[in-house]
């Protein structure tokens, strides 16, 4: 065999099981099409947070009189808010190559696809077909945007995110429909700079998949700001006429046609698991994912599959995890299994959202008896100072036992808050131990041991 492991795919998942193959004595190849890093990297967190910062700092430019400066005509470059959106995303991608260079991993460069149990065909930009043997095949090609068959993407008026980071100019409104991590995170930007902003939701509440409250609380600041907001509508239709696009809507029974420069197409990602030869290989699949073990391990033999081509959170931290664990368990180590309900959620706009664990609908579905403790921003001194108080901490424990069962966070600087706990619910640790962990004052992560306070009435600060 040419390797011991062949990566096909080195985005979040597929670099970082290179790397810890490499780490582990492994001769390691990693198979990519397009750039290294994948999507995540070159189109996906780390552009669309450079575009996110540039809107905060806008922001913060514009209530500059709040802190006592004062500050004229400032207005947002959109090109060279993109211009430093894509710098920051190659200097990314070349720091990935610096740590395949470093770990002596092979890259390959093209479109490969499965031919036989321990073969991978690669053809290259200029159609060179050259084949690879590995005596063992990790599949990580991601995924892509969905589409919809009434919201067709043209890539100029009806987009996927992948436009939506590298526009030539400024859309003077922009249709969002779908309200997760994607559509809001645009949702803001494009606010934050000025355009007109309208989100469109077919569920009842935006970012559907958090806890109520959360979802209330980023529905009222968006509205404040100026962001329409549709819940409970369905898109009919949606075509291009006289440079606008045009979406027909089902809103509450009733219909109505809304017009605006560009469509954003944010209803989820679909798996790129087609053309890379799993039929041929008779690898299974179920619902549009490849089908796989705790382990990571197919129905084939030292083939293996990982990140957002398997089920489970579509997260690049779950798929980097998910790396780690699949390699570990080929070099013959004994991995924990991934515990897919400690994963942490964090969606980047503002003001931010971070969450793990049940929501307090979901914890009272599956039988508990609640304690539930939420502490406003607008009580904190570091928040108060920060000119940031909205939003809150809210913290969900079992009343029986005191079990961490969830939190769930909005404001400022939360998505870096929470992973004490998604670390407090790794040690099994209870909310007792939460409430006499002293937490440094001031700081936003005070609020963590104030809300788990009202939890269990104990509150010193409300």
């Amino acid at each position: 065999m040419d390797f011991d492991i062949i990566v096909l795919g080195s985005g979040p998942g597929g670099y970082v099981a290179a790397i810890r193959a490499s780490q582990l004595g492994l001769k390691t190849a990693i198979i990519e099409k397009e750039n290294l890093g994948g999507i995540c990297l070159n189109w996906g967190c780390i552009p669309t947070k450079a575009l996110l910062k540039s809107a905060q700092v806008y922001d913060y430019i514009k209530h500059a009189n709040d802190f006592g400066i004062n500050i004229e005509n400032a207005n947002p470059d959109f090109q060279n808010i993109i211009k430093r959106s894509r710098n920051v995303a190659d200097n990314m991608s070349k720091g990935i190559n610096f740590l395949m260079k470093k770990n002596k991993i092979s890259v390959i460069y093209g479109t490969g696809t499965l031919t036989d149990k321990n073969t991978i065909e690669v053809v290259d930009k200029n159609q060179t077909k050259q084949t690879y043997t590995g005596k063992n095949i990790i599949i990580a090609t991601g995924a892509r945007s969905r589409e919809l068959p009434n919201i067709k993407q043209d890539g100029k008026y009806i987009i996927g995110y992948r436009q939506a980071m590298n526009l030539k100019n400024k859309p003077k409104s922009i249709i969002i429909v779908g309200s997760g991590a994607i559509g809001v995170e645009f949702a803001y930007f494009y606010n934050a700079i000025g355009t007109k902003v309208t989100i469109i939701e077919y569920q009842s509440n935006i970012v559907p998949n958090e806890d109520k409250d959360v979802s209330r609380e980023l529905q009222k600041i968006f509205k404040k700001n100026g962001i329409e907001i549709l819940t409970e509508t369905a898109v009919e239709q949606v075509s291009v006429k006289d440079n606008s696009v045009h979406v027909e809507i089902n809103t509450k029974n009733k219909k109505e046609t809304l017009t605006a420069t560009k469509v954003l197409s944010a209803v989820g990602i679909v798996a790129n698991i087609e053309n890379i030869g799993l039929e041929a290989l008779k690898i299974n699949t179920e619902g549009g994912k490849i089908a796989v073990n705790e382990y990571y391990e197919t129905n084939l033999a030292n083939h293996f599959a990982i990140g957002d081509v398997v089920s489970g959170p579509a997260l690049a931290h779950v798929a980097s995890a998910e790396g780690i664990i699949c390699v570990e368990k080929i070099a013959g180590h004994s991995p924990e299994p991934l515990n897919y309900n400690n994963i942490p959620g964090c969606t980047y706009c503002y003001p931010e959202i971070a969450s793990v664990g049940m929501t307090e609908e979901k914890a009272i579905q599956n039988g508990y008896e609640v304690k539930v403790g939420k502490f406003p921003f607008s009580a904190s001194g570091k928040a108060s100072a920060a000119g940031k108080k909205e939003g809150f901490v809210k913290m969900i424990y079992d009343s029986k036992y005191g079990e961490l069962l969830g939190a769930h966070m909005i404001g400022f600087n939360v998505t870096e808050m929470i992973a004490e706990i998604v670390a407090a619910r790794k040690l099994e640790t209870t909310g007792y131990e939460i409430l006499k962990t002293v937490h440094p004052h001031p700081t936003m992560s005070e609020a963590v041991m104030e809300a788990t306070a009202a939890a269990f009435e104990e509150v010193i600060h409300l």
